[in-house]
Protein backbone atom coordinates (compact mmCIF):
# COMPACT_ATOMS: atom_id res chain seq x y z
CA UNK A 1 0.00 0.00 0.00
CA UNK A 2 1.24 3.25 -0.73
CA UNK A 3 -0.02 6.11 1.31
CA UNK A 4 0.38 9.69 -0.02
CA UNK A 5 -1.66 13.03 -0.23
CA UNK A 6 -0.26 13.52 -3.97
CA UNK A 7 -1.16 11.12 -6.96
CA UNK A 8 2.21 11.56 -8.37
CA UNK A 9 4.30 10.74 -5.58
CA UNK A 10 1.82 7.61 -5.50
CA UNK A 11 2.59 6.78 -9.01
CA UNK A 12 6.97 7.44 -8.63
CA UNK A 13 6.34 5.22 -5.38
CA UNK A 14 5.15 2.58 -7.34
CA UNK A 15 7.57 2.91 -10.39
CA UNK A 16 10.28 2.79 -7.86
CA UNK A 17 8.95 -0.15 -6.31
CA UNK A 18 8.84 -1.74 -9.87
CA UNK A 19 12.24 -0.90 -10.54
CA UNK A 20 14.19 -1.90 -7.70
CA UNK A 21 13.17 -5.69 -8.55
CA UNK A 22 9.72 -6.14 -6.63
CA UNK A 23 7.08 -7.71 -8.58
CA UNK A 24 3.88 -6.05 -7.37
CA UNK A 25 0.64 -8.48 -7.49
CA UNK A 26 -1.38 -5.18 -6.49
CA UNK A 27 -0.77 -1.97 -5.04
CA UNK A 28 -3.57 -0.08 -3.13
CA UNK A 29 -3.25 3.37 -2.21
CA UNK A 30 -4.94 6.18 0.07
CA UNK A 31 -4.52 9.85 0.15
CA UNK A 32 -4.28 9.61 3.96
CA UNK A 33 -3.89 7.97 6.81
CA UNK A 34 -7.77 7.35 7.47
CA UNK A 35 -8.59 6.27 4.27
CA UNK A 36 -5.58 4.28 4.30
CA UNK A 37 -7.12 2.53 7.85
CA UNK A 38 -10.57 1.97 6.24
CA UNK A 39 -8.98 -0.24 2.89
CA UNK A 40 -6.84 -1.84 5.42
CA UNK A 41 -9.77 -3.24 7.35
CA UNK A 42 -10.74 -5.07 3.97
CA UNK A 43 -7.93 -5.91 1.98
CA UNK A 44 -4.19 -6.77 4.24
CA UNK A 45 -1.24 -5.83 2.40
CA UNK A 46 2.49 -7.00 2.50
CA UNK A 47 4.19 -3.71 3.14
CA UNK A 48 3.23 0.12 3.82
CA UNK A 49 5.05 2.91 1.97
CA UNK A 50 3.69 5.91 4.12
CA UNK A 51 3.71 9.87 3.76
CA UNK A 52 4.60 11.81 7.27
CA UNK A 53 2.98 14.82 5.78
CA UNK A 54 -0.48 14.45 5.16
CA UNK A 55 -3.79 16.10 5.88
CA UNK A 56 -6.80 14.69 8.04
CA UNK A 57 -4.48 12.07 9.24
CA UNK A 58 -0.61 11.87 9.15
CA UNK A 59 1.95 9.13 9.03
CA UNK A 60 2.82 9.17 12.58
CA UNK A 61 -0.72 8.85 13.31
CA UNK A 62 -1.51 5.99 10.83
CA UNK A 63 1.32 4.19 12.04
CA UNK A 64 0.46 4.40 15.60
CA UNK A 65 -3.09 3.02 14.52
CA UNK A 66 -1.89 0.78 12.90
CA UNK A 67 0.51 -0.96 15.89
CA UNK A 68 -2.42 -1.01 17.99
CA UNK A 69 -4.70 -3.53 15.70
CA UNK A 70 -3.73 -7.07 15.92
CA UNK A 71 -4.11 -7.46 11.57
CA UNK A 72 -1.84 -4.63 10.83
CA UNK A 73 0.81 -4.54 14.07
CA UNK A 74 3.48 -6.42 12.11
CA UNK A 75 3.01 -5.25 8.68
CA UNK A 76 6.11 -3.51 7.96
CA UNK A 77 5.97 0.00 7.04
CA UNK A 78 8.22 2.69 5.27
CA UNK A 79 7.78 6.42 6.27
CA UNK A 80 8.75 8.70 3.59
CA UNK A 81 9.51 12.16 4.13
CA UNK A 82 10.27 15.38 2.29
CA UNK A 83 11.35 17.38 5.63
CA UNK A 84 14.94 17.24 6.95
CA UNK A 85 13.42 16.73 10.45
CA UNK A 86 15.34 13.87 12.41
CA UNK A 87 12.83 14.55 15.64
CA UNK A 88 9.67 13.15 12.93
CA UNK A 89 11.95 10.64 11.53
CA UNK A 90 13.09 9.16 14.82
CA UNK A 91 9.53 9.00 16.20
CA UNK A 92 8.31 6.92 13.60
CA UNK A 93 11.12 4.51 13.93
CA UNK A 94 10.19 4.66 17.83
CA UNK A 95 6.55 3.69 17.09
CA UNK A 96 7.55 1.12 15.11
CA UNK A 97 8.13 1.99 11.28
CA UNK A 98 10.77 -0.35 9.75
CA UNK A 99 12.45 2.08 8.34
CA UNK A 100 12.29 5.48 6.33
CA UNK A 101 12.50 6.99 3.03
CA UNK A 102 13.73 10.98 2.10
CA UNK A 103 12.36 12.72 -0.74
CA UNK A 104 14.08 12.48 -3.35
CA UNK A 105 14.75 9.01 -3.18
CA UNK A 106 15.85 6.35 -5.79
CA UNK A 107 15.11 3.25 -7.19
CA UNK A 108 18.16 1.66 -5.40
CA UNK A 109 17.74 3.35 -1.93
CA UNK A 110 13.56 1.62 -2.25
CA UNK A 111 14.99 -1.73 -3.19
CA UNK A 112 17.84 -1.13 -0.44
CA UNK A 113 15.02 0.11 2.94
CA UNK A 114 12.29 -2.60 1.83
CA UNK A 115 13.77 -6.07 0.49
CA UNK A 116 14.94 -6.49 4.24
CA UNK A 117 11.41 -5.68 5.67
CA UNK A 118 10.03 -8.77 3.18
CA UNK A 119 12.47 -10.83 3.56
CA UNK A 120 11.18 -14.21 2.39
CA UNK A 121 8.08 -12.83 0.34
CA UNK A 122 9.93 -11.40 -2.42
Amino acid sequence: MIVDDYEGMRRLIGQCLRAAGLDLVEVLEAENGRDALVALRETPVDLILCDINMPQMDGLDLLRALRERPATRNTPVVMITGDGGESRVTAALRAGAGGYLRKPFSPEQVKERVLPLLGNMV
